[in-house]
């Protein structure tokens, strides 16, 4: 694993404990992806799963510039994590 990855990967799993923080958001989360409490535990590890929680954060600029603030990180954080895992560099804006 690269450590562009790897550092991503530790990105997403911050934006879970935000999103755990927050049961509206989370309970959002599940919703969207069809994921359960006990998926949360299972999948932490899984780049696919990781990504899609980066996905979901994108879904709203507020949220990104809210995440980004708790944790220290520049707004641009969560695109570039999401550019280094599986899937990231297909991204088109059509």
């Amino acid at each position: 694993m690269s450590a562009a990855q790897e550092a991503a990967e530790t990105l997403a799993l911050e934006v879970l404990a935000w999103l755990a923080a927050s049961d509206d958001l989370l309970d959002n989360f599940m919703s969207a992806t069809g994921t359960g409490r006990d998926d949360l535990r299972d999948r932490a590890q899984d780049s696919d799963f990781l990504a899609s929680i980066l996905d979901f954060l994108m879904m709203d600029d507020s949220w990104v510039i809210a995440f980004c603030a708790a944790y220290g990180h520049p707004n641009e954080a969560p695109m570039r994590a999401r550019m280094a895992l599986p899937g990231g560099a297909e991204v088109n804006w059509t």
